[in-house]
């Protein structure tokens, strides 16, 4: 028998009411469907696995969603506008048929049952490494600071700041980029200093 979570009542509870009813309904359809489902929370919000993770749903402030884990498998195509297979979920009618949802949820507990995994994205190509100009170099050469600072820095935060100063589109505003990112290192500061936490 399918396991339910209190904490999924409480996120219910807790939810706008337009959500309400929503949120009631995708939980008792993805329970008729696959009656060995158990409910839990990921990331914040109601998911049901089966055999694995099968599908979830959230509630937001002026729509809910709900979507499958191996979506291009179930129901292909890409999210519409919002999260899940959907698009944003206002009211009950939004949603497919029960008989259409019931039928994606048994696509999603049989991809389960047969061990089928989402293939992974391909991996991110490297870089190149980072090409530092000459008059980088030599404005670097006259900070000890800025010098040990940048060269203690991840590539990526190299990077950032090259491309930052080579990025300019007039000599002038390159100095001025220059001199404020020497400034910035000699203080350790990375260049998204102003983000960071």
């Amino acid at each position: 028998m399918g396991k339910r979570d209190p904490r999924i009542d409480a996120y219910i509870a807790r939810s706008a009411d337009f959500a309400k009813p929503i949120l009631t309904h995708i939980r008792d359809v993805v329970h008729e469907a696959c009656p060995d489902v158990e409910e839990t929370m990921k990331w914040s919000a109601p998911h049901f696995d089966y055999r694995g993770m099968m599908c979830g749903m959230a509630a937001f402030k002026q729509h809910c969603t709900f979507g499958f884990w191996k979506a291009s498998l179930i129901v292909g195509g890409e999210t519409r506008d919002g999260a899940g297979q959907f698009g944003k979920l206002q009211k009950v009618s939004d949603l497919p048929s029960n008989k259409v949802l019931s039928g994606y949820i048994r696509k999603a507990m049989k991809l389960n049952d047969e061990g089928v995994k989402l293939s992974r994205p391909a991996a991110r190509t490297k870089k190149p490494d980072i090409v530092v100009p000459d008059y980088v170099s030599s404005a670097l050469a006259r900070n000890k600071k800025a010098k040990a600072a940048f060269e203690g820095f991840s590539p990526s935060h190299r990077r950032e700041y090259v491309e930052w100063i080579t990025e300019a589109k007039t000599e002038a505003t390159r100095d001025k980029r220059l001199s404020t990112a020497i400034e910035w290192m000699s203080e350790g500061k990375s260049r998204n200093w102003k983000y960071e936490r």
